[in-house]
């Protein structure tokens, strides 16, 4: 996730720490003039890239450096910028460049010293330009939620000939709406949906749904299960999909209703929830696009896939990279070959050299997704 460029880190091995959890330390040994007092946080794989949250922000010790210690980080890549509170303030190069991610390989105790060159509010940036296609609309700025209480903005893409004929389209749902059609929005790029679709110039055009994630709610929203960032509302979210997004969708535009038609597909916590809505409402999706899957967080997925085991077996396909954490892959596997137990046989497993967990890599990869999940026949 997240257009930032990897700097060279100065690591020392942190022996004095008494805590059984392993650690990391961050220390800001250096920072701009500019936003002296200014409270700092850090955004990363561990956190969901939240760039403000209220559990990662830094310490002043009593030399006066910055600080911060976290906890409970798995063994392998981890991934991470420093922020103000906001991706409109995170760090940049000292000439306001954007910059990829810190990159770290987490072992064992470690703290890791870093400066930090610039900030980029601090430099003038042109006016953004919107990229998205002709065909995307947006549905609703404040689409009510009433299983949570919210509302929510809803993209919808309409195939290119939608106005010139009276066809009914396959319906694909996404999750994270903001970053798939343009990057005047998305803050750290597009997924270029909008594109792949209009680039297909046949019968294999679907319509595309685009549900705007909650920013600091998308770790509870997008998981079923408790965890330490809260209790899950997965179920109440899936629940306004299907028992209420999806009817409004159907009565509005010209849709094929039917499961075979209407597909699911998200990355990362959006990956975790599609495969889950495919296990729940096996009889509304009958396929779904899991990519890079943030399984990690829901350790209790693989037992739900038993009990959630019906006749009726939706088709998934499953991508990430051999870049993004030592347990990516390894997760996935085990998901899939659990799948496999349970009598799914319609399943794609990939896993892409050199792929890390960002929008570049599943904009490369959402189309073989999509190509698939709409050709397969799903069992039943």
């Amino acid at each position: 996730m997240k257009n930032l460029k990897s700097f060279t880190f100065c690591f020392v091995l942190l022996f004095s720490f008494t805590v059984q959890a392993q650690v990391l330390r961050i220390e800001i040994v250096s920072k701009p003039q500019q936003h002296l007092n200014d409270t700092l946080f850090i955004a990363g794989s561990f956190n969901n890239w939240n760039p403000s949250s209220g559990d990662f922000i830094f310490k002043k010790a009593d030399n006066g450096k910055e600080f911060i210690d976290i906890k409970g980080i798995p063994k392998g890549i981890t991934e991470f910028k420093i922020t103000r509170g906001g991706w409109n303030k995170s760090e940049s190069s000292a000439t306001g460049s954007a910059i990829l991610n810190r990159i770290l390989n987490f072992q064992r105790d470690t703290v890791v010293q870093i400066s930090v060159e610039g900030w980029t509010d601090d430099f003038p940036s042109r006016p953004p330009v919107s990229t998205k296609s002709k065909n995307v609309y947006t549905a609703d700025t404040a689409f009510f939620i009433p299983q949570l209480n919210r509302y929510r903005r809803i993209w919808i893409y309409l195939p290119e000939e939608y106005a010139l004929s009276r066809k009914r389209y396959p319906v694909l749902y996404m999750h994270d709406g903001q970053n798939l059609f343009d990057n005047m929005v998305a803050p750290f790029g597009e997924w270029g949906v909008d594109e792949m679709m209009d680039s297909i110039k046949d019968s294999r055009q679907s319509i595309i749904v685009g549900i705007e994630h909650g920013n600091n709610k998308r770790l509870t929203e997008y998981n079923p299960f408790a965890s330490r960032f809260g209790k899950g509302e997965g179920d109440a979210y899936l629940e306004f999909i299907v028992l209420k997004l999806k009817p409004f969708i159907d009565s509005v535009y010209r849709t094929k209703k039917e499961r075979e038609h209407t597909l699911i597909a998200g990355s990362s916590m959006g990956g975790l929830i599609s495969l889950y809505a495919a296990m729940k409402y096996p009889q509304v999706f009958g396929g779904a696009a899991v990519l890079s899957p943030a399984f990690w967080i829901a350790p209790q997925l693989v037992k739900d896939i038993q009990q959630y085991s019906s006749t009726i077996k939706p088709a998934v396909y499953f991508v990430c990279g051999n870049l993004e954490s030592d347990k990516m892959v390894s997760d996935m596997k085990a998901v899939y070959e659990t799948l496999k137990q349970a009598g799914y046989n319609n399943l794609v497993f990939k896993t892409v050299p050199g792929g890390r967990h960002n929008e570049t890599f599943w904009k490369s990869e959402m189309y073989d997704c999509y190509r698939w999940l709409l050709k397969t026949k799903t069992n039943k």
